[in-house]
């Protein structure tokens, strides 16, 4: 097994030279005759943001956050992986990976890391600190290469143990995640229940059938609704991604205004933000995770776990995920199935918070709530942890 290597974010000056170049000659639509954003993202809102993109953004700054951080790649099922490495500094630090989704990225957890490595450094307990593991999926931004093989969720499931077995030397770990990152880990706690301390999450990963509750009780009956709603409108992304991502793939590499229409789309509609996108998260923040998919080229690349699932079985069989599992439902989250519905898949609930506040990007949005029930979750499991 080869040994991992530091890395460092260093984006070429040629490659920003060229991206405001591309941003300044930007071809702009017409907007509809319809309330802004109710078509897909603002002409005006988007115009907006590019010209702070192109003239007040400072990437190298943003550089440096993430630099902040231990980072290494290591080869791995013929990819090099990049993921950041931060130990705890309390007793018995816990190991912890974290798994970020689409359109995500590992700069989601800028503001959770520290919570989770120094507790004490935020009023918490350090006993309840964690060794964070934060991977850029396989085929996500650092974690991509011109030509590499393509990644589904049990493919992936399987790369990161073997970072944490056997690269890191972590016996037993916990799991968090939201969306593709919830996923990940809730295939961790089916396949490899042995390694598994617990897994915690911030979106479930039940199967998204209208039908699979009868006789529903209200709970259940506000889901069905909800969740036909979610797909008529709101799965579309979906099913091009799933079907012909590579046609998607041709517009969105090729220009930035169209990769940051794409994605900051999702940022106000999965957000908590009053229909502000900036109400839950900041310009630099949104920029930072489109220019992490810009400079990378690994856009094509990320729609792969959703071609997976659609030409492939639910990355979770029905026997359910038996290890301990903590959630907490966000209100603004795109899908927040009733405990009745999670417990059929999640066989072992010892968790189950409801928060006021925020949405499914949980991590950039309410950092502190999302550390706080992360801690009070894997408090009681810290027994089971390797020493």
């Amino acid at each position: 097994m080869t040994a991992p290597v530091p890395f460092r974010v260093s984006v070429p000056d040629a490659v920003l030279a060229d991206l405001k170049h591309r941003l300044a000659r930007t071809r702009w639509p017409d907007e509809p005759p319809l309330e802004s954003w109710s078509t897909g993202t603002s002409v005006s809102y988007l115009k907006e943001l590019v010209e702070y993109w192109r003239d007040g953004f400072d990437w190298r700054e943003q550089e440096g956050k993430l630099n902040a951080f231990g980072q290494f790649k290591v080869p791995l099922s013929n990819i090099d992986l990049h993921y950041i490495h931060e130990e705890g500094k309390g007793p018995n630090a816990m190991p912890l990976l974290l798994s970020h989704g689409w359109p995500g990225s590992v700069l989601e957890y800028y503001k959770l890391i520290p919570m989770l490595t120094d507790p004490g450094r935020f009023g918490a307990d350090p006993k309840d600190s964690f060794t964070v593991i934060a991977p850029s999926l396989p085929g996500y931004t650092f974690s991509f290469t011109s030509g590499q093989r393509r990644f589904g969720i049990e493919e992936i499931a399987d790369v990161l143990t073997e970072l944490m077995n056997d690269v890191l030397g972590y016996s037993r770990f916990g799991a968090q995640g939201g969306d593709w990152g919830a996923f990940v880990a809730s295939r961790l706690g089916y396949a490899y229940p042995d390694r598994l301390i617990g897994i915690h999450l911030n979106l479930l990963a039940v199967r998204r059938d209208a039908k699979m509750l009868e006789n529903p009780t209200d709970e259940e009956a506000r889901f069905t609704k909800e969740l036909n709603q979610w797909l008529k409108e709101e799965t579309g992304y979906q099913w091009i991604q799933g079907t012909k991502p590579q046609t998607l793939a041709f517009g969105l590499a090729d220009s930035p205004a169209g990769l940051a229409a794409w994605i900051v789309e999702k940022f106000r509609s999965w957000t908590d933000c009053d229909g502000n996108p900036e109400n839950a998260l900041t310009k630099d923040e949104m920029l930072t995770n489109i220019m992490l998919y810009w400079v990378t080229g690994a856009i094509g690349s990320s729609f792969w776990p959703y071609y997976a699932r659609m030409h492939g079985p639910w990355p979770i069989p029905e026997a359910g995920v038996r290890v301990p599992t903590g959630y907490v439902e966000f209100p603004k989250e795109i899908l927040r199935p009733p405990r009745s519905a999670a417990e059929r898949m999640y066989t072992d609930i010892r968790r189950w918070t409801v928060a006021s506040r925020g949405g499914h990007f949980a991590a950039l949005e309410q950092p502190e709530f999302l550390a706080h029930e992360i801690r009070e979750f894997f408090r009681p499991l810290r027994k089971a942890a390797p020493a």
